[in-house]
């Protein structure tokens, strides 16, 4: 399970955000392990990577608020937060595809109304 503490000097509150956020990206995220050997995956690891980098972005773009006496600050985390890449980097650690999927059913088979309809088709 990845937990906030995992991303050290990151605020505990966006960290909390970015995995919650990333949970709905990627449900796989708390299951992820790094292998036990050096040639082994090390799938947890990558996702904490990932997430140390989203947030360092967040960081830099994502103020909402700030107040200096007593250096608080309250960062955006909106799905605006995770980028194209982002999510294909988590979905692929997954295994899911990183594209959208081919549409799934079944089809006429080839028949004069279906060449008549869509001749370039059959």
């Amino acid at each position: 399970m990845i937990t906030p503490s995992d991303l050290p000097n990151v605020d505990a509150d966006l960290a909390r955000a970015l995995i919650v956020m990333a949970r709905t990206i990627a449900p796989c995220l708390d299951s992820l392990v790094d292998g036990a050997d050096a040639n082994s995956p090390k799938l947890r690891s990558d996702a904490i990577a990932i997430l140390k980098v989203i947030a360092k972005d967040a960081r830099s773009r994502g103020v909402k608020s700030q107040q200096t006496a007593q250096g608080r600050v309250e960062y955006i985390v909106d799905s605006s937060t995770f980028g194209a890449d982002d999510r294909d980097s988590l979905r692929s650690l997954c295994g899911a595809a990183a594209t959208v999927p081919l549409p799934l059913g079944s089809f006429p088979r080839p028949s004069h109304v279906v060449a008549t309809l869509f001749p370039e088709e059959c």
